[in-house]
């Protein structure tokens, strides 16, 4: 089992997109740099969809424009197609990721395309990202059940793994958009995916909607996961996707990764104050735990203003 974990953290567009109303662009920019500070290393920024179907994400380039991405991180822009692709290119993001959903029904309402045309546009754009320089990955949405179809074959996802393969992604994801996953579900899935996909990074995108999220989390890294998805604060959700509510909260990952002797590199104090500005900032309750309840053990003052973890 992996002693570090990579964290993509996902709240400024997951977590924001689901918020009745836009965040600010200058508090986005605050977002970023608090996450920045507690020592998250990639973060999902925004997404180059369509604003009227996500109005959260209108000022995609606006916020690039405020706030490029620093050395040493990444600053991923969601992209659907090469329109999209485009626009997260001449904004600045130095990673993209795109999607596939594994059902067709949920990639129609999604993109608004089958799943057959959101592969082949994965294809067509992978070899322009490399040539641009922009690392280049790909999430296997609804790899866990589908809001409209139900259960979704594990065939079937393995099947796509392998075809999105050959635009040599710098890493494949599979996502519960919808939180229906539970453990068993993940073994199978990442123990198929490292024989179909070998050589290619794993990355787990989890809901916490059914409280299997954590769960699943920990299912993955014994797995062979090196990375996983995280929304500060919990907050976020698929606004295309019924009751799609309850990423896995940052703060509440790292807590259970640190406590287990797995290293994140993120300050886990900074990370709950950052989960509790941004309640604040959304004037909305936020659904994760610790910052409720705060970590353990406790720091003292002068190890939290050194910046030290006492886990």
């Amino acid at each position: 089992m992996a002693r570090t974990i990579e964290l993509l953290e996902v709240g400024p567009r997951d977590g924001l997109q689901m918020h009745p109303h836009p965040l600010p662009t200058a508090r986005k920019v605050e977002l970023l740099k608090r996450l920045l500070a507690a020592g998250i290393r990639r973060i999902e920024v925004t997404s180059f969809v369509n604003p009227k179907k996500v109005p959260q994400m209108a000022d995609a380039e606006a916020l690039l424009q405020a706030f490029p991405p620093p050395p040493g991180a990444y600053f991923t822009g969601l992209v659907l197609n090469q329109k999209g692709f485009d626009r997260a290119r001449a904004a600045g993001c130095n990673e993209i990721g795109m999607v596939v959903v594994a059902s067709d029904t949920f990639n129609r309402r999604n993109q608004g395309v089958s799943t057959e045309d959101s592969i082949a546009a994965w294809l067509a754009i992978a070899p322009a990202a490399h040539a641009a320089g922009i690392r280049a990955q790909v999430t296997v949405s609804a790899a866990f059940g589908c809001p409209f179809e139900g259960e979704v074959p594990l065939g079937r996802v393995l099947e796509i793994a392998g075809r999105v393969a050959a635009g040599r992604p710098s890493e494949i994801c599979f996502a519960d958009t919808i939180g229906v996953g539970v453990p068993a579900q993940v073994t199978a899935l990442i123990t198929g995916a490292r024989a179909v996909v070998p050589g290619i990074p794993l990355r787990c995108h989890f809901h916490n909607t059914r409280n299997t999220g954590f769960a699943n989390a920990w299912a993955a890294i014994e797995a062979g996961v090196s990375t996983l998805d995280a929304s500060v604060g919990g907050i976020g959700g698929c606004p295309f996707a019924p009751a799609a509510t309850g990423n896995i909260a940052t703060e509440d990952l790292v807590y259970m990764l640190e406590r287990s002797g797995i290293h994140t590199g993120v300050d886990l104090e900074a990370l709950i104050e950052t989960a509790r500005w941004l309640e604040q900032a959304l004037d909305a309750p936020a659904p994760g735990m610790l910052m409720k309840a705060g970590s353990f053990p406790r720091r003292t003052a002068s190890e939290a203003g050194s910046g030290g973890l006492q886990c």
